[in-house]
């Protein structure tokens, strides 16, 4: 009960603040492939592959690539409900922008990793379907602005390893079309194929510097603006990174207020960061403070959340609103779209009638408030 009551006022006392009741929604993993199939599924586990523990846990089933219906039912929620200035609610969708490329991966015989855009991969999973149109339609209408979440959320260099070794999870998973899982070769102590900028060894730094680099470079490619917001995949970066974020567009990154920074195998430094501190490098962080995640059963997401809004708008900070993709997702079961849709508009009618003067805004255009603030 005491961590419950000290984790708001820790987030929220230090560092920018406002009178504005704004409302940011994150929301990762966006372009990222998961889990392609309930087949799949069923046969990794019947193999013995470990699904359901540790955080690969609850995205084991439900997340994959969103379909053309799981982005309309968002976008109809979303574009419902207005703020004090008539904008309707946004979602920042933080999205890689390419993913493995399995079959020229395979033909190497594993010796070079190779990927792909995101938007070839989602015609390979949904040839009928014009999805990609949808993402721009609603960057267009402003309610699904993407920004960098990393080329592709793995680490490279850990998931070659693991697919050379043959570590056994790992190559079941590439033979059906799929990464995920933590790494169990003990040389690895446990390494997250996940985390995309975890540092591993000396020469990941340069490699991660160039990921950085051709990743933003593609962003822009498929998008036609600069990224400038970045949230590194599992919340794990090394800082001498923020240099070669800033050179490359990034004004803003994502951090938790103690960030444990990559410095190593298995070594972190901590950190203490808050919202619209300063980076030498020039970059600002931006701290996430309320969290809705209604996939996870267990709680009552919307009462926790608005809870946290109330500790955020209390000590005069904006509520910014970590949720991911997997919510909304209704591929594999569509119960679990609907009732997260059903959860989102009960939370976002509840915002609107506590606190009728708030302001729904993307982090790009808050993390601009901040700058000429």
């Amino acid at each position: 009960m005491l961590l419950r009551n000290i984790l708001p006022l820790f987030r929220n006392i230090p560092g920018w603040h406002t009178h504005r009741k704004i409302i940011i929604i994150e929301s990762d993993d966006w372009g990222s492939i998961r889990m392609p199939s309930k087949e799949a599924f069923v046969r990794l586990k019947n193999q013995g592959v470990d699904l359901e523990s540790g955080d690969y846990g609850r995205y084991s089933m439900n997340d994959t690539l969103a379909n053309q219906n799981d982005l309309e039912n968002l976008f109809d929620v979303i574009s419902g409900v207005k703020d004090a200035y008539g904008k309707s609610c946004v979602f920042t969708a933080l999205s890689v922008v390419a993913n493995p490329d399995f079959m020229r991966i395979k033909e190497s015989e594993f010796t070079n990793y190779y990927y792909e855009p995101f938007t070839k991969t989602l015609k390979a999973y949904y040839p009928n379907e014009k999805i990609f149109e949808l993402w721009k339609e609603g960057f267009e209408n402003d309610l699904f602005v993407p920004q960098f979440h990393g080329r592709e959320h793995i680490n490279v260099s850990v998931w070659m390893q693991a697919l050379r070794s043959g570590q056994k999870s790992a190559n079941l998973a590439f033979n059906e079309g799929m990464w995920g899982f933590v790494n169990g070769d003990p040389m690895e102590q446990k390494a997250e194929n996940q985390a995309a900028f975890q540092v591993y060894h000396e020469s990941d730094l340069e490699e991660h510097k160039k990921i950085i680099i051709d990743g933003l470079d593609l962003f822009e490619s498929l998008f036609g603006y600069r990224a400038t917001y970045f949230v590194p995949p599992n919340g794990i970066i090394n800082n001498s990174l923020n240099r070669t974020l800033v050179e490359n567009g990034i004004k803003f990154r994502s951090s938790a207020n103690i960030q444990h920074e990559s410095i190593g195998p298995n070594k972190t430094k901590k950190v203490i960061n808050w919202l619209g501190k300063k980076d030498k490098s020039g970059l600002r962080y931006i701290i996430r403070n309320c969290f809705f995640e209604p996939s996870n059963t267990g709680k009552d997401w919307v009462d926790s959340c608005l809870s946290e809004i109330k500790h955020a708008f209390r000590w005069n900070k904006p509520a910014i609103i970590s949720s991911h993709r997997v919510n909304y997702v209704g591929v594999h079961d569509v119960r679990n779209r609907d009732n997260s849709l059903k959860n989102l508009l009960l939370l976002l009618t509840s915002i609107k009638k506590n606190w009728p003067d708030i302001e729904f805004m993307s982090t790009d255009k808050f993390g601009e408030s901040l700058n000429h603030n």
